[in-house]
């Protein structure tokens, strides 16, 4: 069975071979530059060291733009030497600190008013296919052919509700629900009517096998919006996106969303995703839980804690064990609630990826 069919397989509950052995979400830059300290290779690939499944394959975003076209000219606006203030490839004021990789701090936002957003829809997200898609197509067909996981189209920064927070800031739109739903609905219907016209063209040429939506709309605390607001903004457009898939024999609807999503999941089923991920254990997702809550409804992938990892030997066995029963009872990709952290070294996650190949079913 190849990876592709395995995964396929798996995210719609049905009989495979084995479990899937990937990792979804790598290291850190900063965890990778440790580990070439601790023992990687200047050029070995960690995934070829613990021969780890191909997993989803995202066709790259510059081949295939679903964001701004043409996006933002970046461009600095002012350097003291500590901080650099600069406007990004999505319009946002951006603030960050020199030496420092952590989250960014985004001051201003290309939407304020209605009126900012249709001037931005105008000029800014229309189809354009000519200037969206430039890739070669043979280079594409070949690329898709050379990949033995299942090839994905959209990724981060692509979502209704996690584009919409890059347009108006998380604080504003959540205000814009109450204030513009007519905005709201606008900005979700043209986001989905575009990347649905750029979905058709690619499927032309390749045979797509996931479409991804990055949400993040779930903090520590829980959801963002309601589920009432999801169902009203957001399962209609998802359903629009399913019938896509179904007619064009796209298996997989995947969702990103970080934090605890638990009351999302009846609407993002509703809405036809079989896909979510990563399970957050630090804000109290717990996969085995879940899954025994949905067993079938959908498949979920992550809900290891990386932070677990970085204990050593005993506590990856226990936080494994922990685990087993989602992988046993199936619908369940075991990987990392989400990137790996430079606290977990090379040794452990060596240990670590040989434990979970063997909880995988691989000898």
């Amino acid at each position: 069975m190849t990876s592709r069919e395995r995964i396929i397989k798996t995210v719609l509950n049905e009989k495979t071979d084995r479990v899937p052995f990937i990792f979804p979400f790598g290291p850190w830059i900063e965890t990778v530059e440790l580990w070439r300290t601790q023992g990687l290779g200047v050029n070995e690939d960690y995934t070829a060291k613990t021969g780890c499944d191909a997993g989803f394959l995202p066709v790259p975003a510059n081949w295939v733009n679903l964001g701004y076209c043409p996006a933002f000219e970046e461009g600095t606006i002012s350097d003291d030497g500590e901080k650099r203030v600069f406007l990004n490839y999505q319009g946002i004021v951006t603030e960050v600190k020199h030496g420092n990789v952590s989250i960014p701090n985004f001051l201003e936002y290309p939407v304020k008013t209605p009126d900012d957003w249709k001037r931005l829809k105008e000029e800014r997200l229309q189809p354009k296919l000519e200037e969206r898609i430039t890739v070669d197509i043979d280079e594409l067909k070949a690329w898709a052919a050379a990949h033995d996981g299942p090839i994905q189209l959209g990724n981060f920064p692509y979502g209704l509700f996690g584009t919409a927070r890059d347009l108006i800031g998380v604080e504003e739109l959540l205000m814009w629900f109450y204030d513009y739903p007519e905005v709201i609905a606008d900005i979700m219907d043209t986001l989905t009517d575009l990347w649905l016209t750029i979905y058709k063209e690619v499927a032309k040429h390749i045979q797509i096998d996931c479409i991804h939506i990055w949400e993040d709309m779930s903090g520590k605390q829980g959801p963002l919006i309601s589920p009432a607001m999801m169902y009203e903004f957001m399962v209609p457009n998802y359903k629009r996106i399913r019938q896509f898939c179904d007619e064009n024999n796209i298996p997989i609807l995947s969702l990103d969303t970080d934090g605890d999503c638990d009351l999302l999941f009846d609407p993002l089923i509703e809405g036809g995703i079989n896909l979510i991920y990563p399970f957050e254990v630090a804000a109290g997702s717990d996969v085995v839980e879940i899954k025994k809550r949905y067993p079938t409804q959908f498949c979920a992938m992550g809900g290891i804690d990386k932070m677990e990892i970085a204990k050593g030997e005993y506590a990856i066995d226990k936080e494994i064990e922990r685990i087993m029963p989602a992988i046993e009872g199936g619908g369940y990709i075991p990987a990392f609630d989400h990137l790996i952290h430079p606290e977990v070294s090379y040794d452990d996650f060596l240990y670590f990826a040989k434990k979970l190949r063997k909880a995988c079913g691989i000898e």
